[in-house]
């Protein structure tokens, strides 16, 4: 690997004026050294973006649905060495990532689908008087220069969420990878550049929040910014992005209601799964179980047990379950957040506990829903499990949160389910399955403090596209 990662500004490599080492979360040790931006590197990214889009723009449907096409069949020729990129910089399991690489190659391929299915409809002009012997048609035309800012968890799938559809629509893109992660992103620009993506038309730049990714949603010539990350941020960006578009995926604290007449051994592995998987840190992570009260303690007593067979360890070990979190402050976050719920007379049933920067895998119970563990989103391998007397106290406690992303019900009854799918406040209800379920041509965002607009490939196309009228009067 590369002592310095340049960055990647109008096609080309750019050495850069200040760097910083990246870390393993892991291990500690240094990987790389990765730029750190200035104002002025800001800057010519973003004049580089606005400078290619005529030449985006040009491309035919079939032109830009070539190059996604292009660039999956590089990232499944390239599929280890991308797994294992993310595997170094985000600790992620080395098998985890795998699928993280699997999934982003679907991506980019529904996003080279959405490209040849930009059409817009006729209208009947004639049903209103004087709209006689007229056409009337609508078209979807690029916005011109997307700012993409990305979180360090699917440093690969939640870029192509932003990258993918934003080529397919004929757009540029100025891409901030998060610091923790940014060689995911560097590597897809050399793909790119591979797969014949015109110069310019995608720029990778790193560095602070502070400086980068201010200068991006602030500055004029970007049309839109789509975020992945913390509310506090995402509520920022909005303040700041004045007239332009926002997309903005914030955040949960994902739950998921039992119900009573459940097959518990069908569920449990999918359960733990859903709240452990990659440490926790998913924004859909399962982390919230409220139990009917007749089949609790049953539940409780398997999850434990499934829970104390996951591995812990090295994330490139193959039989690795659960690795280190993205930080230290996060590993101290996370165990002062389960203190503070033990204080208040909170239940440890299993974990708590960390070795290195791996937090061990955590089931907590009697959780008073004030707390942090329960009404904040924990980002760790930490999940609360709680009884209910009934689905609709479920729902009650399900919705007694700022955030609204996704849930989940288990049943049996097609009643309770459709009640459910009715009355949660969230973007998405998953219907006998974990609220961690996601695929990628699916709509995919939420309500309250978890964001705005909605990703999912053909949603981000309509997000990321603005839709021009046009008339011809034949009179």
């Amino acid at each position: 690997m590369a002592v310095k990662q340049p960055l990647f500004i109008g096609g080309e490599w750019k050495e850069a004026n200040e760097y910083d080492e990246l870390r393993s979360p892991y291990s500690s040790e240094v990987i790389t050294e990765i730029p750190k931006a200035t104002s002025e590197e800001t800057e010519a990214a973003i004049q580089a973006a606005e400078n290619a889009q005529e030449e985006m723009q040009q491309l035919s449907a079939h032109e830009r649905s070539n190059i996604l096409i292009k660039l999956s069949t590089l990232l499944q020729e390239n599929r280890e060495k991308a797994a294992e990129l993310i595997a170094k910089e985000a600790a992620k399991p080395i098998a985890t990532a795998r699928g993280e690489v699997d999934r982003t190659i679907q991506t980019y391929v529904f996003a080279s689908q959405e490209a040849n299915q930009l059409y817009g409809e006729t209208l009947p002009m004639d049903a209103a008087p004087g709209g006689e012997r007229r056409l009337g048609y609508t078209v979807l035309e690029p916005l011109g220069t997307i700012g993409a800012i990305t979180p360090f968890n699917f440093p690969m799938n939640l870029v192509a969420h932003k990258v993918g559809p934003a080529i397919a629509t004929g757009n540029t893109i100025v891409l901030k990878p998060a610091s923790q992660t940014p060689l995911s992103s560097f590597f897809l620009a050399e793909l790119l550049q591979e797969a014949g993506l015109p110069d310019g038309a995608i720029n990778v730049i790193t560095g602070s929040g502070r400086t980068v990714g201010n200068q991006i949603v602030t500055d004029e010539r970007v049309n839109m910014i789509t975020f992945t990350g913390s509310p506090e941020v995402g509520k920022e960006i909005r303040s700041k992005a004045g007239l332009k578009k926002t997309v903005l995926e914030l955040g949960s604290n994902s739950a998921l209601i039992v119900d009573e007449d459940v097959d518990l051994d069908n569920i449990i592995s999918r359960c733990v799964q859903g709240a452990f998987t990659f440490q926790g840190q998913v924004c859909i992570s399962l982390q919230r179980i409220y139990v009917h009260e007749s089949i609790y303690d049953t539940f409780l007593e398997k999850f434990v047990e499934e829970t104390k067979t996951l591995t812990a360890g090295d994330p490139l070990e193959e039989t690795t379950n659960v690795s280190a979190l993205i930080s230290e402050s996060d590993v101290e976050r996370a165990l002062s957040w389960v203190q503070e719920a033990e204080n208040e007379g909170a239940k440890v049933v299993t974990g708590a506990s960390k070795q290195g920067n791996i937090v061990m895998p955590t089931v907590i119970t009697n959780v008073a829903p004030h707390l942090k563990v329960s009404c904040n989103e924990v980002f760790a391998p930490i999940v609360t499990i709680d009884p209910v007397s009934s689905v609709d106290e479920a729902i009650d406690k399900v919705n007694d949160s700022r955030f609204g992303l996704q849930a989940g019900i288990y049943t049996g009854d097609i009643q309770k389910a459709m009640k459910a799918s009715d009355q949660l406040e969230v973007g998405g209800v998953m219907i006998n399955d974990i609220p961690t379920f996601r695929v990628d041509h699916m709509p995919y965002g939420g309500v309250k403090e978890s964001g705005t607009g909605r990703e999912g490939i053909r949603y981000s196309v309509k997000e990321m596209t603005e839709m021009k009228f046009v008339m011809v009067n034949n009179n």
